[in-house]
């Protein structure tokens, strides 16, 4: 009798199923990448949760720390669905999810190859700088194209009622992004070292291990060290989850070095998260004295009216009379309160975009009603107007009205909104939605930039839309502005939250240039804005009202003001040198393993 022994087949036990723990921390990155975008929503108006964004950017630093480049791709494509899906939504508002998906689709573009920069550079010494730079240069990017870009949803844009927002004075709206997104990841870096030393401690407290750079599979988990150099055919080869393992210089000074003891943390990196979390809420602190609402140039009395409008979306023109009327009622009721003396006398007045959608040049009834009103309150007004030439395209106009004399000076909006004030691509586009055809003919921009004398007060205007745009404002206190106003028309958005992000806009731009701004509104919120970014008085939405206030003029410049572009560029050109070295060690390892 013989006995055979049968061998336990191999494949048996390659296929055995995982276990599920395992196969949930497949999705626990992407998942931590989704709900780090939707975090950063909700860091933004009218939630005043500021404090959410740089939790948000530790959260993305976890998901994206180590990961290869096809990865950060996907995860940070996940995070910029789960912000801009939310924040987006009411570009849908009246023409239905195609134009809202879509747009928010291509704009995740941009926090994907952010995804994919910062999973680059966080293989680097000091990464929390270098992706914080990244984060600046996706939002340049995207503020840039493509239509000359669209940059809703900054992340200085959510942090008007922050800690951070002194940092716009110095460098506008790239240093106040980057200080969050800095401190995000910092926070992140910290945390990490810190749950690492204590598990290595727990585990082993007389033992030594390697000073070593999490690279792997596992890198950024915290407590996690890092495995060996990826073998042909292991798990994290095949799904493309690891980064590269670390090259030649960086082994070579461990074995100088030799082994440090366990719980020991490295000081470089401990300096770099220390630095990253320390830096932007210090020089928020030290930038404070830069915040000043003093009346440099004294005070001027401003009224912005709120006329309303007869109905909620698209189609709220259709009346387009109604419109103007509305607005000139209150501009009369507005000069009979000061006559009785319950109101002070403006010194100038402030209707808001497409108050006036009947081209005053053209049509001599809606000049009569502009002109009566501007008698009435005796003060000079800013009409916005829609100029429609016998040829060309439609100019979206504000108009310097005087009393007694008529329209003196014109401002055209540079800065045209693409698929709302013109149509790119009209044949292609119209195959996906027929409501491109609701704009008839294009809107074309203007040249030159907006400022208008109005009774001794320089005031300068960037018309909605370009609020977003940094030049855009810029300019106008270059070229002199002692004030900025933002008229705009919400009424096609309805009671989305659209229009308090809008107004968040604003105020990041009082702090940025120390001017005071007016935000006159057809249909609400208006608001009045201090040079320290305080909302003075505002309105209610889809409510006729009137705002009456003195507010403070100025004349200096902040740095921010004065270096323009400058601050961008350097945070740019940081993402650059980061990610030049992180190729440049990229090769070298390749280079190592293939000696």
């Amino acid at each position: 009798m013989s006995a055979t022994i049968t061998p336990v087949d191999a494949s048996e036990t390659d296929t055995a199923p995982a276990p599920a723990h395992h196969r949930l921390r497949r999705f626990a990155r992407p998942a931590a990448a989704l709900l780090s975008g939707f975090v950063l929503y909700l860091s933004f108006p009218p939630r005043p949760l500021w404090w959410l964004a740089p939790p948000a950017f530790a959260l993305l630093g976890w998901a994206l720390r180590g990961r290869r480049l096809r990865a950060g791709f996907g995860l940070g494509y996940l995070a910029g669905l789960g912000f801009l899906l939310p924040l987006l939504v009411w570009t849908g508002e009246e023409v239905g999810p195609g134009p809202w998906l879509a747009l928010a689709a291509v704009e995740a573009l941009f926090v994907a190859a952010a995804g994919l920069g910062v999973a680059a550079v966080s293989r680097l010494p000091w990464w929390p700088f270098f992706a914080a730079g990244v984060w600046i240069l996706a939002e340049g990017a995207r503020a840039r194209v493509p239509f000359g870009g669209f940059p809703w949803g900054k992340i200085a844009f959510g942090q008007a009622d922050g800690v951070f927002l002194p940092l716009a004075a110095v460098g506008g709206t790239p240093l106040l992004g980057f200080a969050v997104a800095l401190c995000g990841f910092g926070l992140y870096e910290a945390t990490r070292l810190v749950r690492a030393r204590r598990a290595h401690g727990a585990a082993a407290p007389d033992a030594t291990v390697p000073d070593t750079t999490a690279t792997g599979p596992d890198a950024g988990v915290p407590g996690d060290t890092a495995p060996a150099p990826d073998a042909p055919g292991t798990a994290s080869s095949r799904t493309g989850t690891a980064g590269p393992a670390p090259d030649a210089a960086a082994s070579t000074a461990t074995a100088a070095t030799g082994p440090r003891r366990t719980g020991a943390l490295p000081r470089g990196p401990l300096v770099a998260a220390a630095l990253a979390v320390l830096l932007p809420v210090t020089g928020a602190l030290a930038a404070l004295p830069l915040v000043d609402d003093s009346a440099e140039d004294g005070t001027a009395t401003v009224a912005a009216v709120q006329g309303n409008v007869p109905r909620l979306g698209l189609d709220f023109n259709a009346q387009r009379r109604a419109v103007l009327d509305n607005h000139a009622a209150r501009t009369r009721e507005l000069a009979k309160a000061v006559e009785e003396k319950r109101e002070p006398r403006p010194d100038f007045v402030l209707w808001p975009e497409n108050s006036s959608d009947i081209d005053p040049y053209a049509n001599a009834d809606a000049a009569d009603v502009i002109d009566e009103a501007v008698r009435a309150i005796g003060a000079p007004t800013v009409i916005g107007a829609v100029i429609a030439p016998e040829t060309g395209k439609l100019r979206n106009t504000l108009i310097q009205w005087e009393p007694g004399r008529g329209p003196v000076a014109t401002y055209d909006k540079r800065h045209v909104q693409p698929f709302g004030e013109y149509i790119p691509m009209r044949p292609l586009v119209r195959i996906f939605n027929s409501n491109v055809d609701r704009v008839s003919r294009d809107f074309g921009a203007g040249t030159e930039v907006g400022v208008f004398d109005l009774a001794g007060t320089r005031v300068g205007l960037a018309t909605c839309y370009e609020a977003a745009f940094d030049w855009a404002v810029r300019d106008t206190v270059t070229h002199g502005a002692q004030l900025i106003t933002v008229p705009s028309n919400n009424a096609t958005f309805g009671r989305s939250e659209m229009t308090y992000q809008q107004l968040a806009m604003s105020r990041v731009r009082a702090v940025e240039h120390s001017r005071s701004v007016v935000v006159p509104v057809t249909s609400g919120v208006s608001a009045v804005i201090r040079p320290d970014g305080e909302v003075v008085t505002e309105t209610r939405m889809f409510t006729p009202d009137v705002l009456v206030e003195k507010v403070p003029l100025r004349s200096s410049q902040t740095p921010a003001t004065r270096m323009g572009t400058l601050p961008e560029a350097l945070l740019a050109a940081l993402a650059a040198a980061g990610l030049g070295w992180s190729a440049l060690r990229s090769v070298r390892a390749r280079r190592t393993r293939a000696e």
